[in-house]
């Protein structure tokens, strides 16, 4: 059922902002609401309370957010209120954003790599994806260094893997089984 809740009020978000043409100004509002909601539980934990009125509640939001978000993003959070269904806040926004990055033509791919990664390699990356998939690719550098050198690139289910370990890995199963490396 949450997933169900989440689609449904994401995609009523989503439909709005294609109306008003704000696909955009909402997406960053999302992200920078959905980043306050997981770098602290406490603001959830404040709209879900039970000892705390819903025109409490409502009355925060209004004056935590009147100068960042919008007034239908507070009008979701208010709404979200009402109905009791608060929980499903961050997981509103992630299908929201997941719309609008479609819309907007963007694509996030991870790029892990043994050591981090300058900001010239990562766009240099980006691009080279970008060009393939005709989208704007936003990349998060992942740094694991058991990787030893080279680079793994996962965009969506698609995984590139470039990195030493998997070398060293496919020629340690190719001797395994008896075969030439």
């Amino acid at each position: 059922m949450s997933s169900e809740v989440a689609e449904r009020y994401g995609t009523g978000l989503f439909e709005l902002a294609c109306e008003d043409n704000t696909v955009e100004s909402k997406k960053e509002q999302a992200e920078t609401l959905l980043d306050t909601l997981e770098q602290s539980d406490e603001l959830l934990l404040f709209l879900q309370a039970v000892k705390v009125t819903n025109e409490e509640k409502k009355d925060t939001v209004v004056e935590i957010f009147k100068d960042t978000l919008d007034k239908d993003m507070i009008n979701l959070i208010r709404l979200l209120v009402d109905r009791d269904r608060t929980w499903y806040l961050k997981d509103i926004l992630r299908v929201y954003i997941g719309l609008a990055d479609e819309k907007l033509g963007i694509q996030k791919a991870e790029v892990y790599s043994a050591r981090k990664l300058s900001k010239e390699d990562l766009q240099r990356i980006a691009d080279a994806i970008g060009k393939k998939q005709n989208k704007k690719i936003i990349l998060r550098n992942i740094v694991d260094p058991s990787l030893i050198a080279g680079i793994k690139v996962k965009v969506g289910n698609t995984v590139t893997d470039i990195t030493m370990k998997s070398q060293i890995e496919n020629l340690r199963q190719a001797l395994l089984k008896g075969g030439n490396a």
